[in-house]
Parts: C-alpha cells; structure tokens; sequence
C-alpha cells in the first residue's frame, strides 16, 4: 500500500483498493507525456473558472492548479465574484474556448444560484471539456467511444483494472445517478460488459439489489449508508463519498457505534467518512476503497490526463 492506514490492519479485511497509490503512478505517466508535448511546443495548459468563495471548492481549484504544474502542464484560474450575471459567466467560457493556448477548460461546480450548470456545460467547447459534461462528450461516452469522461468515473475504472477486479461479465450495482459519476460509471462498466443496474432515492429492496453486485459502487452523499447488509461476500466495493463529521451527534447511529470514529473526533474534532460503512462492510468485502484515500486523489489524476488528452488531440 501506498499510504499507512493504521485503522485498516485486522484480520479478515478486504484488500485496499488504494487510489492514492495509483494516482501517483498515474501523476508521472501525465508527466512524461506533458513533457513530449511541451519539447514540441507549448506544455498542455487547464483554465479553471471559479465563481464565488465556497471555500471547499477554492481549496479543491488550488489543488487542481498545483497538480497541474506538478505534472508539467500550464494552469490558471480565473476567479468571478459570486454576483458575476450568468452572461457575463457564458461570455468567460466563450473566450477560454477561444483561446489557442488552453487546451482544457472546467468550471468549478457548485455554481452560485442563479447559474445554470447544464448551460454552462454546454457552453464549453467539447474538445476542451475536460470535466467530460458536454452533450458531445456525454453522447460518444453512451456510445462506447469515449474522448473525454468524468474525471471520477474514469478513475473508478482505473481503480479496478489495477487491481485486476473483473469487470466483463460481473454484475455491478451503482448507487446513485449524479451526471459526473453514477451515469458515466454505469455506461464505462456496461461497455466493458459487465451487467449494471443504477439505483436511486425510488429503487425498491435496495440492499437486495445491492447484494447481488461483485462491484457495488457507492456514489449518493450519506455517511455510513452502505452497511454489511447491502454487501455480497466477497464483493469489490467502491466509496466515492466524502462526508465531513464534526462531531458524533452528527452522524448516523451505525457510526457512532465505531471506536475509529469516536476515538478520531475526539482527538482531532472531525472525521472524513464515505458512503459505506466501512468498519462493518470490509469484512465481507473482497476489495475496498478507503475514505480518504480511494477514489478521491484519482479524479485530479484523471483530469490532468485529460487535459493533456485534449492537447494532444488539438495539436
């Protein structure tokens, strides 16, 4: 493994599927291929637009940014005040795709209510998108010939093929239907031919359906949702969630339960937890995600290998 994850060292545990690990590797390859670009011209360059001061996302743009120039790529980010008239937003977007020296463009999501996020993804030009939510984009994803996909779901996959997890034929279960990761992930697994059901809020006997997964893949914003009972022995599961805990009232009483929760907000006074339980989940598991550490550092990873994808492409 890559990090030390004290907490994870017991008897019968599932194996670590360590993204952190795999983001590193991941980092370098962009870096030797960024490298060949920029000896035959310019290095691959990522706009970020920021709009506002949500403080998660301002720290999430820096680490992008940081990423970038890590791996030889140029980076920029422009910040819009969060009173910016969504116009003058699309006109930012038309002049970043404008621009021949930036080869990928995102704008940071959440947006400031009043914008429009469909509107503004569309306004992208889809050889820059590397966030992968262009209806292009979206459209050569659904027909199993990708150019750019959802930095998230394109890690996930990375995630289970350097782990050698199965994918054709195996029976996947995704939970949850978010546009930047349960579609995309559903339509990567259904054209590497595994069988996919998508589950949300209206699904019916949801931890039936989850059992019957070799990889279930949790993507829905609660904390410790995804319990023993939702798991098939043996299973790959995957966390995308990242839950913050400030404090054991605040979460839900299967985790309050967990010595490793109460004894980490008692000496640092809040937990990052995902969607699955994973303290009464990796028993039964065969393979799973950490929290942090999993699936987390691979989205910044496959976004650089986008944005250096899109300079390729334009060159």
């Amino acid at each position: 493994m890559g990090l030390v994850y004290s907490w994870l060292v017991a008897a019968n545990r599932a194996r670590i599927l360590d993204g952190a690990l795999l983001a590193k590797s991941l980092r370098e390859r962009v870096r030797v291929e960024a490298e060949s670009i920029a000896a035959r011209g310019a290095p691959p360059f990522l706009r970020v637009i920021l709009v506002g001061e949500n403080a998660a996302s301002m720290t999430y743009v820096a680490s992008k940014t940081r990423a970038a120039q890590e791996a030889g790529c140029g980076a920029e980010t422009i910040r819009l005040p969060d009173s910016i008239p969504p116009k003058r937003l699309l006109d930012e977007v038309r002049r970043a795709n404008s621009d021949e020296a930036v080869d990928g463009l995102l704008v940071q999501l959440p947006l400031p209510a009043g914008h429009d996020p469909r509107a503004v993804a569309d306004a992208v030009d889809p050889g820059k998108d590397v966030d992968g939510l262009h209806p292009e984009n979206v459209g050569l994803l659904a027909q199993g010939r990708p150019r750019f996909v959802p930095c998230t779901a394109a890690g996930i996959v990375e995630l289970l093929d350097a782990n050698a997890v199965g994918i054709e034929g195996a029976e996947a279960v995704v939970l949850g239907r978010s546009e930047i990761v349960g579609k995309p992930v559903a339509a990567l697994l259904t054209s590497r031919n595994a069988t996919v059901t998508l589950c949300h809020s209206r699904t019916r006997n949801l931890p039936e359906v989850c059992r019957r997964a070799d990889i279930l893949i949790a993507a829905i914003g609660r904390a410790g949702f995804v319990t023993r009972g939702f798991v098939k022995e043996g299973a790959a599961v995957v966390d995308v969630g990242i839950n913050r805990l400030d404090s054991l009232d605040a979460a839900p009483p299967n985790l309050r339960r967990s010595a490793r929760v109460k004894e980490t907000i008692a000496s640092k006074g809040r937990i990052l937890v995902g969607d699955v339980d994973f303290d009464d989940v990796s028993p039964a598991a065969g393979w799973i995600t950490p929290v942090p550490g999993g699936v987390g550092p691979l989205t910044i990873a496959m976004l650089l290998a986008n944005t250096v994808k899109a300079a390729r492409l334009r060159r």
